[in-house]
């Protein structure tokens, strides 16, 4: 079970891959990562910047001038940085329960604000903003399986309980 946001080291995984490309600025790396994430999320200024700052001192990166834009802070991967990289592509490998935790347990609170009696949250009149409501849950779970067809294939229901499908996929027990 995750406590909080992204799994441990994704921000700064990012920020080495898209550095990997191409010479970057701080901005451009947090609105490209908000682009990656289909505009749902978008790691904060606090969040970005230090691991730049960071990154540059340990020698993973470093600050280049660019003519065309001088007043910006532009960074590039090093040598150092590739073998970073390389790093945290394993780490990030290894991460896929932090994401699955993330996921379901934000779409379980979602569905427990809107059917679990204990919480009275006001929704906005219909037309007036998102509600926690059946028919927009049902709205949730089709993005989430037009995501998985866009990205994967055709979606075919899983009709596994969660044990099940820990123990055909060889997942050890938490």
């Amino acid at each position: 079970m995750r406590k909080s946001g992204p799994p441990k080291g994704l921000v700064s995984y990012l920020v080495l891959e898209l550095l990997d490309e191409k010479p970057r600025y701080g901005y451009e790396i947090l609105k490209e990562i908000k682009d990656i994430s289909g505009g749902h999320w978008e790691p904060s200024y606090g969040s970005v910047y230090p691991i730049l700052y960071k990154f540059e001192e340990e020698g993973f990166a470093q600050r280049i001038e660019r003519e065309d834009e001088p007043d910006r802070k532009y960074f590039e991967i090093t040598e150092d940085g590739h073998e970073k990289l390389a790093e945290k592509r394993s780490e990030v490998g290894e991460t896929g329960d932090d994401f699955t935790d993330v996921i379901l347990g934000f779409y379980h609170v979602f569905a427990a604000l809107a059917t679990d009696e204990r919480f009275e949250v006001t929704n906005p009149e219909r037309g007036e903003g998102w509600r926690f409501d059946e028919e927009f849950s049902a709205w949730i779970t089709e993005q989430v399986i037009r995501h998985h067809e866009y990205y994967f294939d055709e979606f075919e229901r899983v009709e596994d309980t969660p044990e099940e499908f820990a123990d055909r996929m060889g997942l050890d027990d938490e």
